[in-house]
């Protein structure tokens, strides 16, 4: 009987001792991540992927670097070129390259955000809001943040950090300065207001002068017409005066009296008298 209770626990002893070796054996590495292997708190050069692998147990471990897309929002402070104090809201988009996990681990640890990428981040920001007024800052906006984006690339890309996104979510500047941007606003839109109404205006002053240009050429128009009109009538009325309707006008007007002399001469009086009464 003991010796059977002997055997039984010796049993259980090497089942157990057996299941904590597999157990040690296996490494789970979660989706989205890699494993980096510590043999004995070395870190190798190989990295395990997502899912079940195997490792030598009690000897070696496993840590878990995560390669997920990942977002950090930062609150960076910098100054324009003209001087002005500018607050940023940024926002990064960022993951670990996988073939860089091991050497990230090594070299940086697990605390490579604040380590490594929010100091890159603040000096990116002043490096690049050096270089534009507030103004610019503003309206320049994508411009800048893809400049941001690009001299931050260069800081953290030796350290195997892949930035896939960055935004400005926000400039914030001075109360002086925010009074002066909406100052200058105002005085522009008046600005445009006064410049359309000039424009306005200008419009109806030369549809006014079309219309009264208009005006004059058709009075000018049915002047020339009538003239015309007045014209041809007259011409009508020349060529419908004959030889006899001038004779008889003259007879009409005659006085019934016969010159005193005789002969050619005479008739040339006659002639001459009556021309001048019809005259």
């Amino acid at each position: 009987m003991k010796k059977s209770i002997r055997r039984a626990i010796i049993g259980g002893v090497i089942g157990v001792f057996a299941l904590v070796i597999i157990l040690s054996s296996i490494a789970i590495v979660p989706a989205g991540s890699t494993g980096v292997v510590l043999t004995l708190g070395k870190v190798g050069a190989n990295v395990l992927p997502e899912g079940l692998n195997f490792k030598a147990p009690f000897i070696q471990r496993v840590a878990i670097v995560d390669n997920k897309i990942q977002k950090q929002e930062v609150q960076a402070d910098a100054v324009s070129k003209d001087l002005q104090t500018v607050s940023s809201t940024i926002a990064v988009n960022y993951r670990v390259g996988t073939d860089a996990s091991a050497k990230l681990y090594q070299n940086i640890g697990r605390d490579y955000e604040a380590i490594v990428l929010l100091p890159a981040v603040q000096e990116s920001m002043k490096s690049i809001s050096a270089k534009y007024t507030a103004e610019e800052l503003i309206t320049k906006r994508a411009q800048v943040g893809d400049e941001i984006k690009t001299t931050l690339e260069e800081k953290v890309s030796e350290y195997g950090i892949v930035i896939e996104k960055f935004n400005i979510v926000n400039f914030d500047f001075s109360a002086e300065f925010n009074e002066a941007i909406e100052a200058k606003q105002v005085a522009e839109q008046n600005l445009i207001k006064t410049k359309t109404e000039q424009e306005q205006a200008l419009v109806i002053a030369e549809a006014e002068a079309k219309k009264q240009v208009i005006a004059a050429e058709a009075e000018a128009d049915a002047i020339r017409k009538k003239a015309e009109a007045q014209a041809e009538a007259n011409q009508k009325l020349s060529q419908s005066l004959t030889g006899t309707i001038v004779e008889y006008e003259k007879v009409q007007k005659w006085d019934g009296k016969l010159p005193q002399a005789t002969g050619s001469s005479a008739i040339l009086d006659f002639r001459t008298d009556a021309t001048s009464q019809d005259q």
